[in-house]
């Protein structure tokens, strides 16, 4: 079958729902605590912070994502600032080996959950909502962000009502008289909330599929970004404010903790939200690896095969059946967690390539549909070295 191509369908709207759903994923049930153990009740500063942090790899692939708008995202933005070819597919096959073992990761939490409501064997829950999310992303790209979008907004209010018990609750001794804030803590708990913002490089895959991608790209990477670092620094204050320091540090899930100091019941409701984050996180990995396995088929004969286009879904079928397979079956046999830090190794050092392209780029070619200033890059490289050392060093 001839290759065929995308369809554009997706306004900014999904766009940017489909950021914050990558982002704004399960982890935020259980970073919390660790957040809260080392930054105490500075905790939504550092939450601020490590936005802030991400804002100019953000603001590259912003930058980025209307120079080159095309599916393989890192992998084409790669080629044209180091102007190497081997290189791009080498990093594009990174950025799918690491969305494909974060989404088995979200796959395993999320049944661990649903396992909680449903109690049937791990395996064929495990099968049933991987082949469910597969067949969706083969549907269609709108029809896979909409219910992106759905679940993105059952996570967002599910954490909007944690900010509410945690805002009616009794303050805690600590909010009414604050400590003075310890700076290597709260240093250290930027470095772990970092992790919590990876996710919106996935938006610049979707550029193929995007209605007018010179403007809707930026905007979405940056909005979501934004919404994003707001709604874990109202959560982590909802947390801190309710729950004392050392009983939120010391539990795997904060978050309940919250609702059950505040109003007094179980927060069982806490676990479909779990699921339905974690649905959500696989769904959205899933369609960002199958549009960078489907870019490199035009870039290497040893991966045109993944260039098919289903004729009347518009969605990489191929692609998807790969990436979608490989979820599933990692998620039931893989010892996925031991992988964790080698995945944000992976996705941090495609940061400090991408920001070092874009030097490069900008002095070939300055203009741009949307620029950035030229310091940008640079801060994005000190940001991420710094991110790096705290992953792989003694810092967290």
């Amino acid at each position: 079958m001839a290759e065929a191509h995308l369809k554009r369908r997706i306004g900014p709207g999904l766009l940017t729902a489909y950021g914050v759903g990558v982002m704004v994923g399960a982890g935020i049930y259980v970073i919390i605590g660790a957040v809260a153990g080392a930054a105490g009740v500075w905790a939504p500063l550092a939450f601020l912070f490590a936005g802030l942090v991400a804002l100019p790899s953000a603001l590259s692939y912003a930058e980025f994502s209307t120079r080159l708008p095309e599916a393989a995202g890192e992998a084409v933005f790669i080629e044209a600032g180091f102007q190497s070819h081997w290189l791009a597919i080498v990093v594009g096959l990174a950025i799918v080996t690491a969305g494909t073992v974060s989404a088995a990761t979200v796959l395993r939490g999320g049944v661990g959950y649903l396992f909680d409501i449903l109690p049937v064997s791990h395996v064929i829950l495990t099968l049933v909502l991987g082949v469910s999310l597969i067949l969706v992303a083969i549907a269609g790209v709108l029809e896979s962000l909409a219910l992106v979008a759905l679940f993105t907004v059952a996570e967002v209010l599910g954490l909007a009502v944690v900010v509410w018990a945690g805002f009616a609750a009794v303050p805690v001794e600590a909010i009414i008289t604050p400590p003075p804030p310890e700076w290597a803590g709260i240093a250290s708990a930027i470095a772990l909330c970092f992790f919590a913002f990876i996710g919106f490089e996935d938006i610049v895959n979707m550029a193929e599929e995007v209605r007018d991608p010179e403007r809707t790209m930026p905007r979405a990477i940056l909005l979501s970004l934004a919404i994003t670092a707001t709604l874990y620094a109202l959560v982590s204050y909802a947390a801190v404010r309710s729950v004392p320091i050392d009983v939120l540090s010391a539990s795997e899930q904060p978050l309940t903790l919250v609702w059950e100091t505040s109003q007094g019941s179980s927060a069982k409701f806490l676990s479909a939200i779990a699921v339905a984050a974690a649905v959500n996180g696989v769904l959205a990995q899933i369609i960002m690896a199958a549009r960078v396995l489907f870019g490199l088929g035009r870039r290497s004969q040893f991966l045109a095969i993944f260039t098919q286009a289903h004729p009347r879904f518009g969605t990489p079928i191929r692609a998807t059946l790969l990436v979608g397979s490989l979820v599933v079956l990692g998620a039931i046999t893989l010892p996925i967690v031991s992988l964790a830090k080698l995945t944000s190794g992976i996705l941090l050092s495609v940061f400090l390539m991408v920001n070092i392209a874009l030097i490069l780029l900008k002095r070939r070619s300055p203009d741009a549909p949307f620029r950035v200033a030229a310091w940008v890059p640079w801060v994005g490289i000190l940001a991420t070295l710094i991110a790096l050392a705290a992953t792989f060093g003694d810092v967290i």
